[in-house]
């Protein structure tokens, strides 16, 4: 399955789903289906998969990003570059556009390089920055403009040798998180001001008009590849040979790859048979099995299970505002009722560890902040006895059939309960196998519930606005250096507490849970989630998250299932090799046109 992020998510439904299979001919010389004006040299060019689903939209990066195109939709940095990177395998921040410098409860400091420029040989300079970062202050719909809620200036200092020093200032009259501030420097993708600028002056002011312009021929950029050509089968990018990072972040090297070429395939079915058979080289969809696959060359981070690197968690979201989910001991019998390690086996090939009670995983950087005393004294295991149990206890009736199926389910007050629905996307196979198996065990409990595959039209609303029962989802996708905290605030977070299906949507919390206005408000939460964030003291840090998690565990607004990969990798070495693993973990387990992982472009080596 795809992972994408919620506002991306938002278009791929609306999108058009693209060509089927066999519009890419990768042998010898191909050209991957054709090229206007010539071929592909196949040793000069990387295939790639996963990251467009349809029809190229926009390549404009001050569009919303659910309209966006690849490679500038995501955090994706091939063309437009963000100030910093962030490494998933240390925590670590290495230098983009710029180099962080310090950061504290106050300010987020980042000098410019000097050596920064776009394609037209424009210097890349702090007007560049404060136009993306403080362009809501000028235009309030622009995308960008979430970024005051955190940051309200971006001060400038020339140092003595001509490099621009940039202090974010943390907005404490609003967000006051400098964690969120240091998402956003590895995020945002700066875009050239001067061009912008113009065009905004060529057009009246009027920033719709501006964000109308697809900008897809040879935009100012200042990344190492540019748009070479696309359409309904591919994007083709062409490798910049002047680009400034060349000299200035990799030694005076260029990429190997001349061209990155992203055919358009229909399903993830067609992207596993490309890398399987040589004609992609890595993609981050999912491939089931994916040991069988190694013997056509294909490979993963692990040689062995479980193959992918963990890095979020995938969660039955519970609308916490219906009875009987409004009731922690029937949510907490739906946790005890869940098979997670046949989840585990069956729904994601075995692609994670065992999963642990809680919101915060207990392994990479957020190990730190687990506790394994607190998930064995406050969690929910699979254990379907303690899930009748709890039921039982709590009143509910489970009313079976003769054959030993489950009928229906009485309330407290012997009233019929309707049957609750699980909301999963359609054709996400891992997602749906996860759900179908939960189902089981839900029933198999007694609990009366049941899978509603839904198309991306239903299925991407009803988050925000609260119109569902249970909802699968993955929560806080990216691996930003504001985990753990990014979990909790989407999990539990009242600070914009809205009532299902008002006119407010909600962009976290969905399940609606602590409702301020209620008589079981939990006022701790929101003090946790306000305090974390400035918190310097790690045994402070520490035990905030522990208490977090230990009221997460208790009241079980949501149900995690699996701990997931950020993105799925896997590669072929067919064509190209020397990519990163866990033997060799130059870079973390992504996709190379993301931050931090570009670098692989430098490292590849052809196998031709």
């Amino acid at each position: 399955m795809k992972r994408v992020s919620l506002l991306k998510l938002l278009a791929v439904g609306a999108l058009l789903t693209g060509l089927g299979f066999g519009v890419v001919s990768c042998d010898g010389g191909g050209d991957g289906g054709g090229r206007a004006g010539g071929g592909f040299p196949r040793s000069e060019t990387l295939y790639v998969g996963g990251s467009q689903w349809g029809d190229p939209t926009t390549f404009n990066p001050i569009v919303e990003p659910w309209l966006l195109s690849w490679p500038v939709n995501d955090r994706f940095t091939l063309m437009y570059e963000s100030l910093i990177s962030y490494n998933t395998l240390d925590g670590s921040f290495e230098p983009g556009l710029g180099t962080l410098v310090s950061r504290d409860v106050d300010r987020v400091v980042v000098d410019l390089n000097p050596a920064a420029k776009w394609s037209d040989g424009v210097r890349v300079t702090s007007a560049d920055v404060r136009f993306v970062f403080l362009l809501g202050q000028r235009f309030p719909s622009a995308a960008s403009a979430f970024a005051l809620q955190f940051i309200s200036d971006v001060q400038v200092e020339e140092l003595s040798d001509g490099t621009e020093r940039l202090a974010f200032v943390i907005n404490k009259d609003d967000r006051n998180n400098p964690l969120v501030v240091l998402d956003l420097l590895q995020a945002i993708r700066i875009p050239p001001a001067h061009i912008f600028e113009q065009l905004l002056a060529e057009h009246n002011n009027d920033l719709r008009a501006v964000q109308a312009l697809k900008l897809d021929h040879s935009p100012v950029i200042s990344g190492p590849y540019n748009i070479e050509h696309h359409n309904s089968e591919r994007i083709v990018l062409k490798r910049r040979d002047d680009y400034w990072g060349n000299d200035a972040l990799h030694g005076g090297n260029m990429p190997k790859p001349r061209f990155i070429i992203h055919p358009i395939y229909k399903n993830n079915d067609h992207f596993a048979t490309a890398l399987q058979q040589g004609n992609l080289d890595i993609s981050q969809t999912f491939v089931p099995r994916i040991w069988l696959r190694k013997r056509d060359g294909v490979h993963t981070w692990f040689d062995e299970a479980p193959y992918h690197l963990p890095g979020t968690i995938l969660f039955l979201v519970i609308n916490t505002t219906k009875p009987p989910l409004n009731d922690v001991n029937f949510r907490r019998a739906m946790a005890a009722a869940i098979n997670y390690t046949d989840i585990k086996e069956l729904a994601v090939s075995g692609y994670a560890p065992e999963m642990q009670p809680g919101a915060i995983m207990s392994h990479r950087l957020e190990a730190k902040y687990f506790s394994q005393e607190d998930a064995d004294k406050y969690g929910v295991r699979y254990d379907p006895e303690e899930a009748k149990r709890i039921l039982a206890e709590a009143g509910y009736q489970s009313i079976f059939r003769p054959d030993g199926t489950l009928d229906h389910m009485l309330d407290k007050d012997g009233n019929r309960l309707p049957t609750l629905s699980i909301m999963v996307p359609a054709g996400w196979s891992d997602f749906e196998a996860a759900v179908k198996i939960a189902e089981k065990g839900l029933r198999t409990a007694g609990i009366d519930a049941r899978e509603s595959p839904v198309d991306g039209g239903v299925y991407w609303p009803a988050r925000p606005s609260g119109n569902f029962d249970i909802l699968i989802s993955k929560i806080a996708e990216n691996v930003t250096p504001s985990l753990p905290w990014s979990r909790f605030e989407a999990l539990m977070s009242s600070r914009n507490w809205a009532p299902v299906g008002g006119e407010t949507p909600m962009q976290e919390n969905f399940g609606r849970y602590n409702n301020p206005n209620s008589p079981e408000y939990n006022p701790r939460v929101g003090q946790l989630l306000g305090s974390v964030p400035t918190m310097t003291n790690d045994d402070d840090v520490r035990a905030a998250y522990h208490e977090l998690n230990r009221i997460f565990m208790q009241d079980q607004p949501a149900i995690p299932l699996v701990t997931i990969p950020e993105q799925l990798y896997q590669f072929s070495d067919r064509n190209w090799k020397n990519w990163p693993t866990s033997a060799n973990p130059y870079a973390p387990p992504n996709v190379p046109w993301v931050g931090v992982n570009t670098k692989v472009l430098w490292n590849l080596e052809s196998a031709r």
